[in-house]
């Protein structure tokens, strides 16, 4: 196989793989934009394997002439800047020893020992610069074209070594998994086994993993497997997934949104197991204070805004089981384009302070009870 992919035959990605390739050692490009070339789906991040040590590579990089930077020198990683384009350039390695995370490796020159501590198969490929795919494994491309995400050997093993892949394992199955495979059983059985080691992890690692599993086209499949075997509850306690695929099914025509995602699973203490920053907790507060919210249609636009408002009927249908009409949608936006016709201003000096705060809450809810009717001069003639 080979790859199709524009970016591959771009210069500054060829001169690296050049420069090592002349220099007498392999350079071939791995992981994350090779599975997702073969897919032909957009790639971001440009990694690059080679059997040159880090001295090696920052030796044949000054000789071309190339910036390098040692950012990850002492796991191997030297960053090759061409044309203003950063690609991580990393020695193959083997494991010696692993605790969680921080494992010890040495270099290696041998690309199946380095295949043999990838995560999954499918991301244990690697191509050389004329886009030909390389599968030391034997079992990458076969998986990665059934669309079947397996650990490299055993799970457990796997798992052991980061207790993230449990999440990366829900998460590339959302991204890449065929539905109607369903999920890995063996990958499940250890995931549901050593689930308890979640809680090792540092929330914002969870937090990341979270944010993109939420963010593929339909999580809801892995989502319900990861309730079904015990992961969710230890992510985030009181969750529940059953009303997820509805949302999904509601969201049509919608990009998905990782936010509105959370909030229709609920659960305890989100904002803080998943380490949001201020402006998504914020958001999450405000979304299910307008789950919470029974006004009208129009009133929920005008007090949580079109975009809040629209996703509280997605999330409050899904929960309901229900289809949205039309016209539900024309009363949001109508509402969200509404302004009060009363200022603070208007009521001076005859309220002040809390009196005048009460006032103008109170004209305020006559006025939405009006359905916005209410003009301003009627509301202050009522005043008195």
């Amino acid at each position: 196989m080979k790859l199709q992919a524009d970016w591959l035959f771009q210069p500054h990605v060829q001169r690296v793989l050049g420069v090592l390739e002349a220099g007498g050692h392999q350079a071939l490009l791995v992981g994350g934009c090779v599975r997702d070339a073969a897919l032909f789906e957009p790639v971001s991040d440009i990694d690059i394997a080679t059997d040159a040590t880090p001295d090696r590579v920052l030796e044949l990089a000054k000789g071309a002439g190339i910036k390098a930077v040692p950012t990850g020198i002492e796991h191997g990683t030297v960053t090759l800047v061409v044309d203003h384009q950063p690609h991580e350039v990393t020695t193959f390695r083997r494991d010696i020893e692993t605790f969680g995370r921080h494992a010890t490796v040495a270099f290696s020159t041998d690309v199946a020992e380095d295949a043999a501590r990838r995560d999954f198969t499918m991301n244990a490929l690697y191509a050389r610069a004329d886009g030909t795919v390389l599968d030391p494994l034997g079992e990458g491309l076969a998986d990665l074209q059934a669309r079947h995400l397996r650990f490299v050997g055993d799970p457990a093993a796997r798992i052991e070594e980061d207790y993230l892949r449990i999440l990366r394992f829900f998460r590339f199955t959302a991204w890449y998994g065929d539905p109607a495979l369903g999920m890995d059983a063996e990958g499940l059985a250890a995931c549901a086994q050593h689930s308890a080691g979640i809680e090792t992890l540092s929330r914002e690692r969870i937090g990341h993993e979270m944010r993109k599993l939420l963010a593929a086209p339909d999580p809801a499949p892995a989502v319900a497997a990861m309730a079904a075997c015990g992961v969710l509850a230890q992510v985030l306690p009181g969750a529940d997934a059953k009303t997820l695929a509805p949302l999904v099914h509601l969201e049509a025509g919608l990009a998905p949104d990782p936010l509105r995602r959370l909030a229709c699973l609920g659960g305890t203490d989100a904002a803080e197991r998943l380490r949001l920053s201020k402006a998504e907790a914020k958001r999450l507060e405000k979304l299910r204070a307008a789950l919470g919210d029974l006004g009208s249609d129009a009133a929920l636009g005008y007090r949580y805004g079109q975009a809040d408002a629209r996703d509280a009927l997605l999330i409050r249908a899904a929960l309901m089981g229900q289809e949205i009409a039309e016209s539900s949608w024309n009363r949001v936006e109508f509402g969200a384009a509404q302004r009060f016709p009363i200022t603070a201003k208007d009521l001076m000096p005859a309220f002040t302070g809390p009196a005048l705060g009460a006032q103008l809450r109170d004209l305020e809810t006559r006025w939405i009870a009006s359905g916005f009717t209410l003009t301003r001069e009627a509301l202050l003639r009522d005043l008195g």
